[in-house]
């Protein structure tokens, strides 16, 4: 299912457009549902669970013992080792299986991965996307990639090596918070125009275009 309308697609298409007029920067923009499946944050999770489980019934067997005790109609059973050591087995097995389906739905999942792991994965999504789709594909390498990803609820401006010789990361911080100002109010579409407006300024402002300048990297908005 789309991300955006068509209509959110041309508006942010045209602000693209619009911007490059006055630079010869080139601006690509990238909307993605997630960034990352954090396959292994969910299984270093789920061992985690498992082992604190097993550790707390070390220190408290009685509760599974008798749960599992009650399950075979049974009261004060006596178990033999290899009986106590298949319940921690099991017990575990449990434990993780059902900490990994519950990291399966995306409403757990992205309120459980610390903040810190979803930065630092958009973060690497973007500049991976950077590389591919914009790095050294300019004449000038003034090429720049805005990303936002949903799920994770962040956004990325990254910049080709020219524009960084000249543009500090705090110009781009005030860029993202104009951005996310909108998005934040669902207005995803929206906040993508402010952000490219505001780094269409800074390009223009370094890198004023030229007679001959050519449009070198698509307008269009990309979703994944």
């Amino acid at each position: 299912m789309p991300i955006l309308s068509e209509a959110d697609h041309a508006r942010v298409s045209e602000a693209v457009t619009a911007a490059e007029g006055q630079t010869s920067g080139e601006i690509v923009t990238v909307v993605t549902e997630r960034s990352d499946g954090y396959t292994d944050v969910s299984l270093a999770l789920a061992a985690i669970v498992a082992v604190t489980i097993l550790t707390l019934a070390t220190f408290f067997p009685d509760p599974p013992l008798d749960a599992y005790a009650a399950l075979h109609g049974s009261w004060n059973a006596a178990w033999s080792a290899g009986e106590v050591f298949g319940m921690a087995a099991g017990l575990a097995v449990v434990s993780f299986l059902a900490t990994l389906g519950l990291m399966a739905l995306p409403a757990i999942r992205f309120r459980v991965i610390p903040g810190r792991i979803r930065s630092l994965r958009v973060e690497d999504r973007a500049i991976d996307l950077f590389k591919v789709g914009a790095e050294r594909r300019t004449h000038g390498r003034t090429g720049v990639l805005i990303y936002i990803s949903m799920q994770e609820h962040r956004a990325e401006i990254v910049a080709d090596e020219a524009i960084a010789a000249k543009v500090s990361p705090e110009v781009w911080g005030e860029a993202m918070v104009d951005m996310l100002g909108q998005i934040r109010h669902g207005d995803i579409a929206g906040g993508l125009v402010v952000g490219i407006v505001d780094v269409g300024k800074v390009l223009a402002e370094h890198f004023p275009r030229d007679a001959d300048d050519t449009n070198e990297l698509p307008d269009r908005l990309i979703e994944l």
